[in-house]
């Protein structure tokens, strides 16, 4: 295949909204072979490591950790020697987390552009940062397993995995060389999973999803005194996480956490904090110019479904999901779902529907009551994709909207049986004081 066809930055604005990145078209065992190759340098004499989401609250578990550690810090400076079609590219291009399906929500966001295919360097760090998303956890687990020393701490952050069965014998793999492993997250746990976690012999701690974010749980899980700096940066972190909106700053956060190199954020946020510096604006500024744009072509093909009294938002595209849920909202929407090029898709609720986990546990996902994600199990071949593609998700749309339908039939039908035990409890409650009469 011409390299042409799949690279997606010279692309239109209209078609790149509804086209995945170019990292969606790489076999998986090139990206499963980079990843080694990754991982393999990261853990290099480390004697930490963090598996991590690598959005803003994962990275900032990364930076808890390795302050807490006395970590060396790398802080990366901008060049001001590179040329413009350098600049140029460095501004085009996103991370390897980007390259696939962000599945924070837990995941399942957007695939972004090219991943960073550059050979790995070798890292003076002690801690290793290895990313992760909740699809391939297991992965980074077993890597860890591989090729991490003997003794090593492992930490887990920001990531749930939805079944035990999924990760057990990676974990297993993992604890027989670790000394230690403590998980740390704040996304909705199944009891069960949470308790054969806690039995293979990790330590888990998982925060309330509605008032904390992980590095909340870092914070105040780690036995260590933190600057306020750090105190800062989880609030600020927080602050998006749950979609407060309140610091403006948390959105610069998030989207430098997107674009840039996960080890790139972890080391500015170290030297910086959550105020980031000019040259960092800088980038951000020319990339929301793109992101704008895109959020604009998302929000413009949105349409709207009543489902049991509820009013959901849906629309395609390749995008910032939270900015097009907001929009949504602005119109209506009680809940909102954006479908990616991909083939996930992200669900946002709000104070009137907080059952965004159960839809997506529906269709091959899960997240949070107010945020989550999935990507349903129907893409059998390319045919399939290049149909998601022309018709700008229809068959992922359906999909996602009869699980809607169904979460709010079997909320309405428990509803239901509770207002009749209520009415049973009331009749005999009334007969009874009709007997005492």
């Amino acid at each position: 295949m011409y390299e042409e066809l799949i690279e997606s930055g010279d692309l239109s604005l209209a078609r790149k909204s509804v086209l995945p990145g170019t990292g969606f078209f790489l076999p998986d065992e090139l990206e499963e072979d980079l990843e080694d190759e990754q991982t393999a340098a990261a853990l290099e004499g480390a004697d930490v490591a963090v598996v991590a989401d690598p959005d803003a609250d994962g990275l900032a578990c990364v930076a808890l950790i390795r302050e807490a550690y006395d970590d060396v810090q790398v802080v990366p400076e901008p060049d001001d020697d590179t040329d413009d079609d350098e600049a140029e590219a460095a501004v085009s291009t996103e991370s390897a987390a980007d390259a696939v399906d962000d599945v924070d929500e837990p995941a399942l966001a957007a695939g972004g552009d090219e991943p960073a295919l550059e050979e790995p360097e070798p890292t003076p760090h002690s801690v290793a940062l290895i990313p992760a998303s909740p699809h391939n956890v297991e992965d980074a687990l077993a890597r860890v397993a591989e090729f991490g020393d003997d003794g090593i701490d492992l930490f887990v952050c920001d990531l749930a995995p939805d079944r035990y069965e999924y990760v057990e014998d990676e974990l297993d793999a993992a604890l027989e060389t670790a000394s230690s492993v403590r998980w740390y997250d704040h996304h909705q746990w199944g009891d069960d999973v949470a308790e054969s976690v806690r039995e293979a012999g990790v330590e888990l701690e998982v925060g309330d999803s509605d008032e904390e974010c992980s590095a909340d749980v870092v914070y105040r899980s780690l036995e260590y005194e933190f600057s306020p700096m750090y105190e800062e940066l989880a609030a600020v972190t927080r602050d998006h996480d749950l979609w407060l909106r309140e610091d403006p700053r948390s959105d610069d956060l998030a989207d430098y956490a997107y674009w840039s190199d996960p080890a790139e954020y972890v080391e500015v946020v170290r030297e910086y904090g959550v105020d980031l510096p000019e040259w960092a604006q800088a980038f951000l500024e020319e990339r929301r110019i793109e992101k704008n744009q895109l959020i604009e072509q998302a929000t413009g093909r949105a349409e709207f479904r009543e489902i049991g009294g509820y009013t959901v938002g849906i629309t395609y595209g390749r995008c910032s999901q939270n900015e097009v849920a907001e929009a949504m909202r602005e119109q209506g929407a009680d809940a909102s779902v954006i479908v990616k090029p991909a083939g996930s898709a992200s669900i946002r609720g709000t104070d009137e529907f907080q059952l965004c986990h159960e839809v997506a546990g529906k269709v091959n996902g899960g997240g949070h009551p107010k945020a989550a994600g999935c990507k349903p199990d129907i893409y059998d071949d390319m045919l399939d994709y290049a149909n998601h593609w022309v018709t700008r998700g229809a068959v992922t749309k359906r999909v996602i909207l009869e699980a809607f339908e169904a979460v709010v039939d079997e909320h309405e039908g428990d509803d239901a049986a509770a207002a009749g035990g209520a009415d049973d409890n009331t009749d005999a409650t009334d007969d009874d004081a009709e007997s005492d009469e």
